[in-house]
């Protein structure tokens, strides 16, 4: 999967890769029935903040071919919020990766 945001790519299949090596390196699984575990809520989030992208986006080709669907006010709203929220992920995403290299890099 491929996130979009003002021009800026971020593919996430390294996440799931990460992910597949911390639960390799933890003895769990993904199969794992628990439905609370740390990937299901990461992708969860991840799967939220694409959604609220791709709902900021199709407002604003809305607004922009006049269809009269949304306000200024709604459609800049809208984009403001999808921003924040994918900067939040890429924080969270840089500190995940920062975290695992600490992890990795200990003497055992």
């Amino acid at each position: 999967m491929v996130l979009r945001h003002l021009g800026v790519k971020m593919d996430i299949r390294g996440i799931d890769q990460l992910l597949s090596q911390l639960q390799t390196a933890t003895g769990t699984s993904a199969d794992d029935n628990s439905g609370s575990g740390f990937s299901d809520l990461l992708k969860k989030s991840i799967d939220q903040v694409n959604t609220q992208q791709q709902d900021a986006t199709k407002l604003a080709q809305a607004f922009s071919a006049g269809s009269g669907q949304a306000s200024l006010n709604e459609v800049m709203a809208s984009l403001q919020q999808a921003s924040l929220s994918f900067q939040t992920m890429v924080q969270v995403r840089d500190k995940l990766v920062t975290a695992y290299q600490d992890i990795m890099n200990m003497q055992v």
